[in-house]
């Protein structure tokens, strides 16, 4: 089954990888600002992860850490659980979940998720037949899933093409490089700004963080 989910997941992100390539030309046409980014930034592969519960869980284990650290952790969680499914994270107690390299609070936030998913309040193998504003609702009825990680779940869990995580800083930063601008756009600014990238604003935000990162990379250099 695990075989069968990970090949399906795989020939998804394909799909995506391929389509976004045609959709990121026609963005920069559409949107001279993103032009630039296009240009200076490589093709871009679309990372499907695993999705469900196991994928949200993961999310919070890995925010506000590096990446190295995220993949430790992780690694201690798994082999901690066993299999990682919301009867092993509620079958522990909040001490043995950090004894497994977790904070007290993603430790409490992995539980909330579990129990959402137990007592029925969200179906993950059902979140599909949702729409994007439905499902963002949905999952920020869990404690602990903010905005940002209902976005960055629906696009890198679910591969759904029009969902823009206007929140996220470098998000707000690139944009701010490609215009030119003193300040970033708040959120609620960046979500209006974004609007005219549907309904390929999850390829849009791809681009735009490809290219924060060439940046802060050394690869790509702004213009003073």
């Amino acid at each position: 089954m695990q075989d069968r989910d990970a090949e399906q997941r795989e020939s998804r992100a394909r799909e995506l990888t391929l389509a976004m390539a045609q959709q990121r030309e026609a963005l920069a046409r559409q949107d001279p600002v993103l032009a630039r980014a296009h240009e200076q930034t490589p093709p871009l592969e679309w990372r499907l992860r695993t999705g469900g519960f196991e994928g949200l869980f993961r999310m919070i284990v890995e925010q506000q850490v590096s990446v190295a650290a995220a993949a430790s952790i992780w690694k201690r969680v798994c082999e901690g659980l066993g299999e990682v499914t919301p009867e092993a994270v509620l079958g522990r107690d909040i001490e043995t979940l950090r004894a497994f390299g977790l904070s007290g609070q993603k430790a409490r936030y992995g539980q909330e998720i579990a129990r959402a998913q137990t007592e029925g309040h969200i179906d993950f193998a059902h979140l599909g037949r949702l729409g994007d504003d439905e499902a963002i609702v949905a999952l920020t009825a869990i404690k602990g899933v903010g905005r940002w990680t209902a976005e960055t779940f629906l696009m890198f869990c679910e591969g759904r093409v029009d969902v823009f995580p206007a929140g996220d800083v470098a998000l707000q930063e690139a944009l701010r490089w490609a215009e030119g601008a003193d300040e970033r756009l708040k959120e609620k600014a960046f979500y209006q700004r974004a609007d005219i990238w549907r309904p390929h604003r999850s390829v849009a935000a791809h681009l735009l963080w490809g290219w924060y990162g060439a940046v802060k990379r050394g690869e790509v250099a702004l213009e003073d």
